[in-house]
């Protein structure tokens, strides 16, 4: 299993914190599906902007996760260590 950050560089408009707490927990209910674990998330209000760390096989398994629980496809994704 590798680790990945996904960002989100802009949000949908009016996009609140309840509504990042309800995709994640969106994320949660479908990732056993695709071997994947969204671990924690981040959010920089004042950029638009959030930040997900997640533990998964590829990026890709990562990005089917987002799609299916809420259709919030991140722009980027990395590949990371644990520092």
């Amino acid at each position: 299993m590798s680790l990945y950050m996904d960002v989100h560089n802009t949000l949908p408009e009016g996009t609140t914190a309840a509504d990042l707490v309800g995709a994640h927990a969106a994320d949660l209910e479908v990732q056993q599906r695709y071997d994947v674990q969204y671990l924690h998330y981040w959010v920089d209000a004042d950029a638009g902007k959030v930040f997900c760390l997640v533990s998964a096989p590829t990026a890709d398994a990562a990005h089917a996760v987002h799609r299916e629980a809420h259709g919030l496809v991140a722009d980027e994704i990395y590949p990371v260590v644990q520092g």
